[in-house]
């Protein structure tokens, strides 16, 4: 399946009157009303599910040889996937042409979905006060588009490219690499180079959450409140070379990535400042399966992100103009965990626990050639997060899913700041029909509600803050 790329902003309008909150309250029953007539038009439309695009098409299997539920990638669709695309067959052959194969996906998310965040600060209105409000907003509304391709373009080098755009932007490459599969014939060895998806078993492209507030994980993401760290996560496409490997079944694997300093941005350039280049990341993951008699393949791993990112920047003045000329002041930080996926039939459960730290003079905003700003008692945040996941198939076709979140500062960047600030705990609850999955075409039928509290937050009282968002969605591909 393609890599899907999360999407969508979060919206927010004041919901400045009760009569104003009943109306979404009933716009959001009318809805879930809606969600839950549709649920049984598909239960009663039910077809069985044949394959998936593109690569369904060339090899004719069904979705379930590769997916546990689309897109989640089942033992073989990661075995697949580790071989470079390739099964071992005369199908391989870039130059097989099946009458019925089209070797591009196009993916787009339909939807109506709710977006809410409390406290609010508001400025104040001839019929509103000022202060903190719960800014609510909901309509019909678009995700991003994925225009992807990927195959082989020779036995044993195979490729991907996948063009993406957010609702009204403009396209930019998720991804673009090319792989030398089985080196020296080894499966141990094989090299990638482009920009990619980082090597973890538990993928943020991959997974069943689609809303702005459950369509990431937090503990990728992460960073503490006033960092000035340019690294966006390890859910991000990164831009470099990669050295991976597995055993024949994909039970065993390895990787260890050197990456640009730019978190997956093309130019040389991170979050359009100036260049980056001087300095590298590494990431390494290293896990093991093994099969727990009939209840599947059970899977452990640990992995790390090691990285610096600039405090400061070189500027040239022009004409009024201020550019940035080079990345200075460059400081570590990293990112460090374990996780394990674990089979009990159609019941498969994901948990996740990271470790992450900061320099100081990231976690405090400060450049590195100015330690008198450094707040008297300043440290380097760190913090440790985690997540379950779950997800029950009842059928190839249904498959529900739940997750809980949290991450917890253990160290503030300043000893003054209250110990939670900028904690999250959330959670995520939904579930995905699929009444078409054929080799020519996929369609799910979304239901999604995630809640995220973050701690301290708030600009007016430092209280608490909520997110919540409900989507009710047709996720397709073709």
């Amino acid at each position: 399946m393609p890599e899907c790329v999360q999407t969508g902003d979060r919206m927010q309008v004041p919901d400045v009157s009760s009569r104003k909150s009943m109306f979404g309250v009933s716009v959001l029953r009318s809805f879930l009303t809606l969600a839950v007539f549709l649920s049984w038009f598909v239960v009663l439309s039910s077809q069985p599910g044949h394959a998936i695009p593109a690569f369904a098409r060339k090899y004719g299997l069904p979705c379930s040889a590769c997916h546990i539920g689309w897109p989640i990638l089942n033992i073989f669709g990661q075995q697949f996937r580790d071989n470079g695309y390739q099964i071992g067959n005369e199908r391989d052959s870039p130059i097989y042409q099946n009458p019925s194969y089209w070797p591009i996906t196009f993916r787009i998310t339909p939807q109506w979905h709710l977006e809410s965040q409390t406290k609010v600060a508001v400025d104040p209105t001839l019929t509103t006060p000022g202060g903190e409000q719960t800014i609510t907003t909901h309509g019909f509304d678009l995700s991003g588009l994925d225009i992807w391709t990927a195959g082989t373009l020779y036995k044993n080098i195979s490729f991907s490219v996948l063009p993406s755009m957010a609702e009204g932007q403009t396209f930019h490459l998720e991804n673009a690499w090319v792989r030398f599969d089985n080196l020296l014939n080894s499966p141990w060895l094989n090299l990638k180079f482009g920009k990619f998806e980082l090597d973890t078993l538990l993928s943020e492209k991959r997974f069943l959450t689609l809303s702005s507030v459950g369509g990431s994980w937090y503990n990728y993401h992460f960073l503490p409140q006033g960092d000035i760290n340019g690294f966006g996560g390890i859910g991000d496409n990164q831009i470099g070379v990669e050295l991976l490997g597995h055993s024949k079944n994909s039970y065993a694997r390895y990787s260890i990535a050197l990456l640009s300093s730019v978190d997956g941005n093309p130019g040389l350039t991170s979050a359009g400042q100036a260049s980056t280049a001087r300095t590298y990341d590494v990431y390494a993951n290293l896990n093991e399966g093994f099969q727990a008699g009939g209840l599947g393949v059970q899977r452990v791993g640990v992995f790390g992100y090691f990285g610096q990112s600039p405090t400061y920047f070189l500027t040239q003045t022009v004409g009024g103009t201020t550019t940035p000329l080079q990345a200075k002041g460059n400081k570590s930080f990293s990112r460090v965990g374990a996780y394990g996926w674990w089979f009990l039939k159609d019941l498969d459960i994901e948990t996740l626990y990271m470790h992450g730290q900061d320099n100081v003079y990231l976690g405090n905003g400060v450049a590195a050639n100015n330690p008198g700003s450094l707040p008297p008692g300043a440290a380097g945040p760190s913090w440790n997060g985690g997540f379950i996941e779950a997800h029950y198939a009842y059928s190839p076709q249904l498959i529900f899913t739940g997750r809980y979140e949290l991450v917890h500062m253990s160290r503030q960047a300043v000893p003054t700041n209250p110990g939670n600030l900028g904690n999250v705990d959330s959670w995520t609850i939904g579930y995905r029909w699929y009444p078409i999955m054929f080799s020519r075409a996929g369609l799910a039928f979304h239901n999604e509600y995630a809640q995220a509290k973050t701690g301290n937050t708030s600009i007016l009282t430092g209280s608490d803050q909520t997110s919540r968002s409900v989507m009710i969605g047709f996720d397709f591909d073709y």
